[in-house]
Parts: structure tokens; sequence; C-alpha cells
């Protein structure tokens, strides 16, 4: 078992040579990196234990030791009584024999990806990395594999920008369900333990900022020093916390996490970033995150979403709900035109393979990005995000249906002095009006009071029709036809 006090000692000396403070005031200091802005599409990778059994989703580490739940039920049935067969013998199951970290990076950059954030640990508190502080990591278990470094290495080797997500923070109470009948997570009392702590008095609300019982001093420790762990041995760009970090009892270590790993990156000569739900951290300190969600409005802020192509789970299972690709595109162009960034999830196979399904929604999205990339890369929001009947509803959790579009829907960006326009949902007559670009007289309110010089439809080869009204910019096309988003570049006099 490692010693807490030289890392906490080691944390204090980081910490105090700057040049952040683990002050809020101090780590708003801290900007957004460009890198980020630019990016607009990124992988996240949800793989682990839980992709063994395959089943539900990537709780079923909880749900099996919850009595009633089909997790429980599925569990006993196909796997026998958790006091005989608990959650840790999925490990040596956990081959990984087909993971090949190069076919990922490669599928993920001709997606179009800029970024790739693997859950270098989930709920279930199995590392998917090299870890001096417990035993119970992919490299001594399991695939015997660095997995979050092998993969940061192809990532960097590959051009695109390596992150890495921690969920530790849940593992206080996610197993504790265990304790209540006759399990294997009984077996593990002490820190070092796979299961530890595990408690049994779970917290009656787990949205409950101030809930109870309250994680321990060493609880608190071992999960800011796991997180510094990270930092240190692979120089994420982008660290990304799952929820419930939002608890009181956690928020000073929040701040010493942030400026240790700002401090850090300021030595490497890093631009790195903070992703946050639930108001976790002090608006401005890092980057709020949206959970399968998006806003309605475009925001002065960057932000990103973080949604998966399955709608029913973030891990592999069998019988996952794939989304269409054009439903997430269009979410993405949503997204993009509200000044947000998609970090868009990957479940693979316990085998490391991604299944059929993912790879061709990957590959479609990739096809489209190649046509539509310069109105989504490094772009900005226009003056207005948005135009049309259909509006986005606001908050997380929005993503379990595709939304239709019509042909009145438009979404904007703006970039090299060019403004682009998305129609959602492209007609079969080709015929488009944007209201937005109408010409009109000068008045307060006013969308638009340029010249428009020329028009052009990004990704067919035909030259568009078009001319400047009263009414709105009319567009006529003969050839296109897409189920996905449609962009056309308007320049201007």
């Amino acid at each position: 078992m490692y010693d807490q006090k030289e890392w906490l000692e080691k944390i204090e000396q980081v910490i105090a040579a700057g040049p952040y403070t683990d002050r809020w005031e101090s780590l708003a200091k801290h900007p957004a990196p460009e890198w980020f802005r630019d990016a607009k599409l990124g992988i996240f990778i949800h793989w682990g234990i839980y992709s063994v059994p395959a089943f539900a989703n990537e709780w079923y580490s909880r749900n099996m030791y919850q009595q009633g739940t089909p997790e429980f039920e599925h569990h006993v049935k196909t796997w026998g009584p958790q006091k005989e067969f608990g959650y840790k013998d999925f490990i040596p199951l956990f081959r990984a024999e087909k993971f090949d970290p190069e076919k990922w990076i490669s599928l993920f950059r001709e997606a179009g990806a800029k970024y790739v954030v693997p859950v270098a640990e989930h709920h279930d508190g199995f590392q998917m990395y090299r870890s001096e502080l417990s035993r119970w990591n992919a490299a001594e278990m399991g695939p015997k594999r660095d997995v979050l470094g092998e993969l940061s290495a192809e990532a960097k080797k590959q051009g695109l920008v390596n992150g890495a997500s921690t969920h530790r923070i849940e593992h206080w109470w996610f197993m504790g369900g265990g304790r209540h009948f006759e399990s294997d997570i009984t077996d593990q009392e002490k820190r070092g333990d796979f299961y530890w702590p595990a408690v049994a008095e779970q917290p009656e609300n787990h949205d409950d900022l101030f809930s109870e019982p309250v994680p321990s001093e060493e609880f608190l420790n071992d999960w800011m020093i796991r997180t510094v762990e990270l930092i240190d041995r692979y120089e994420p760009k982008e660290l990304y916390f799952d929820w419930w970090i939002q608890i009181a009892a956690a928020k000073p270590y929040l701040r010493k996490i942030a400026a240790y790993y700002y401090n850090r990156a300021a030595q490497w000569g890093r631009d790195v970033m903070i992703a946050y739900k639930h108001d976790a951290f002090a608006f401005g300190t890092a980057v709020v995150d949206i959970e399968r969600g998006q806003f309605d409005s475009v925001q002065p802020f960057p932000w990103q979403t973080d949604t998966a192509i399955a709608k029913n789970s973030w891990c592999y299972t069998e019988g996952n709900d794939f989304k269409k690709p054009w439903s997430i595109l269009c979410d993405l162009v949503d997204v993009v035109a509200k000044n947000g960034t998609m970090l868009l999830n990957v479940g693979p196979k316990a085998d490391g393979t991604i299944s059929e399904e993912d790879t061709r929604v990957l590959k479609e999205i990739g096809a489209w990005m190649k046509m539509n990339g310069e109105a989504i890369y490094g772009s900005r929001p226009w003056r207005y995000a948005q135009e049309g009947p259909t509006r986005q509803e606001k908050g997380q959790f929005t993503d379990g249906k595709d939304k239709i579009y019509t042909s009145e829907d438009f979404r904007f960006t703006e970039k090299d002095g060019k403004i682009y326009a998305a129609c959602m949902r492209y007609p079969e007559d080709g015929k488009i009006l944007i209201r937005s670009l109408g010409r009109k007289e000068h008045t307060a309110d006013s969308p638009f009071y340029g010249i428009i010089d020329d028009v052009d439809v990004l990704g067919f080869g035909e030259k568009p029709v078009w001319k400047q009204t009263g009414e709105g910019l009319e567009i006529q096309t003969r050839e296109v036809r897409s189920e996905s988003p449609v962009f056309f570049r308007i320049t201007c006099r």
C-alpha cells in the first residue's frame, strides 16, 4: 500500500510553485485552449471489465449487487451467485486479445475526430493504465497492457490530442449493495483492495450536494492522488470528470487537482483543459460539459457535450440501440453553431474490436466531415446560431430521440470572413430560402445588412443558382441529395 503522505507533500509543492494557486480566483485565469475550440469533434471511449458481461450498460458492476435488478438476476442465472463469481472474476475474461490501438486511432481519425478521451478509470475502480497505487489495473491483470498509455502514444503519433477521463469518485458507494447479502464484496475491506470502500450506507440522494455518508479523508486523498498520477504519467490535454465531484466534500480536492494540473501544464508548455458537470467547478475555471444534451441557444463560452453512438449504453452491450449518422451530425452542427464541441462515445467489445455498427457510423461521419469540415473545424458562432421552427431541447439526457428538422431549419458558423449556413434537412426540390440572409432595410434588429458576393455548396460539384432578395437568400440546386445537413459557403463583398 502506497504512502499517502509522500504524494500529498508532492501535490503541495507543485501548487506552491505556481503560477496557479488552489483558489477559484486564481484558477479562473486559466483559459480554454484554442485547440479545443478548433477541434469540434472528439472520441470518448468506454471500455473495461463491464465489456465482458456486455449486459444492460456500464453500470453492471453496481447493479449486479443490487438485489431485484435485471442485472442481479442475469448475473446469478448466467455466472452464478455473487459470492462464488463476483465482479472481480470477470478480470481474467477481459483479455482484449484483438486490441489494436493503431487501428482504433486510425478509425477515429478517419471519422474526423481531433482528440481522444479514453475512460482511464470507471466507477468500478479498475484502472485501464499502469499504476503504482493499485495492482488492480489493466497492465497487471486482464489484458496485461497499459491501455491508456498505448492509446495516448498512438493518438500523438497520428496527430490527435490525448485526453483521459476519471470516474473514480463514485467508487465510494458504487458497489456497496454487495454488503447487504452474501457476496465477494465483504472480502474487500482495506485501501488497495479492488472493491474498497463500497460503503454499505448509501447516500439517500446522489444529487444532494451535502449527501451523507460523506467520503472519508482517506478516500478523497486516494481519489486526488490517483488523478495526479494520471496527470503526471500521461500528460492529458483534456482531463474529464464524471459527476458526483460536485458534492461539497470534494470541493477542496478539486481546487488542488486543478491547480496541480494547470501548474504541471505550464511546466510542460501544454495547453490543457478540465471538463466538468453540474457546476462542480466555479464558472470560468474549467469547461462546462453537458451529458447527452445541449444548449438551446448560442453560448458566449466554449463548452462540450458528451454523447454516445448508442442510445442505451456507453459501453458495448449485446443489443445496443445505435443512432443514425445523420442524427449525430445534426446534433454536431447544432452544437458547433452554439460554440460547443462534441465528444462522441464508442464502446468497444471485450476482445478489443469495435463493432460493425460503431465502425459504420464513424466512417459515415468521417465522409461527411471531409465534405463539410471547413464549416466545422476552427469555426466560431455567427451573429445568429439558428433559424427555423425546430429548437433543441435544453439540458442533459435529451439525446434519446432523433431530432426531426425541416428544410426551413438552418444553423450558422463563421470562419475567415465567410458565413456557413447548414440546411438541416435538405428538400427534394433543392429550393432553399435562408431568411436571415435577406437584403433588408437596415434597422437596429436587422439580422444581416451585408452584400453577398457568392454562394457555394460544400461537398458537391454543383454550382448553385442564387439571389438575395428582401425575403431572404434564395438558392436552387438540382443534384444535391443528402440525409445529413448540407452546408453553403456565403462569401460577402
